[in-house]
C-alpha cells in the first residue's frame, strides 16, 4: 500500500492483491473443507465479483475480469467431477468452458479475426481421447469375459 501510494497513488494497483491475501489465511484454516463444493463455489464467487467490481471500477476499458474468473471456475468444475468420478463428463464440460473462454477472448480482443476456432478443434480431442478411452476400455473388458 506504502508502494502504491509513494509511487503512484492515481493508480489503486494494491487492491488486486488484498483477496488472495486475505483469501489465503481463510483457506488454510478451513483446510479439508476447502474440498467441498459449496466451499468452491463460494470462493469461485466471491473471486468473481471481486475482480469484476475491482474491473468496472478500476480498468473499465478492458474487461480483464473474465481471466481470472476462467481460472478459479476451475476449482468448483474439478472437484465436482473428480468427487462423482465421471472423467469423460469433466472432459466435455472442462472443454466447453475452455471454448466458451475463447470464443469471449477472440469477440473481446480481436473481433475482426475469428482464432477461437483453432485452439477450441485443439481442446475438442481431450473429450473425444477420453470417450475412446473409456470405449475401448469396455469393449476390452468384454472379450476378457467371454
Amino acid at each position: 500500500m506504502i508502494e502504491n501510494y509513494l509511487y503512484s497513488p492515481d493508480h489503486l494497483w494494491f487492491l488486486y492483491a488484498v483477496y488472495p491475501i486475505l483469501c489465503w489465511p481463510i483457506l488454510m484454516f478451513l483446510g479439508e473443507k476447502t474440498k467441498s463444493i459449496k466451499i468452491s463455489l463460494i470462493f469461485c464467487a466471491t473471486t468473481i465479483i471481486y475482480y469484476s467490481i475491482l474491473n468496472i471500477t478500476l480498468s473499465p476499458q478492458y474487461p480483464w475480469a473474465i481471466y481470472p474468473a476462467f481460472l478459479i471456475m476451475w476449482w468448483p468444475l474439478a472437484l465436482y467431477h473428480a468427487k462423482k468420478r465421471t472423467f469423460v463428463a469433466f472432459s466435455i464440460y472442462a472443454s466447453l468452458l475452455i471454448s466458451i473462454f475463447f470464443i469471449t477472448v477472440n469477440v473481446i480482443s480481436s473481433p475482426g479475426t475469428i482464432w477461437a476456432f483453432y485452439p477450441i478443434f485443439v481442446v475438442m480431442w481431450w473429450p473425444l481421447s477420453m470417450y475412446f478411452y473409456v470405449y475401448k476400455k469396455r469393449i476390452y473388458k468384454g472379450i476378457n469375459e467371454h
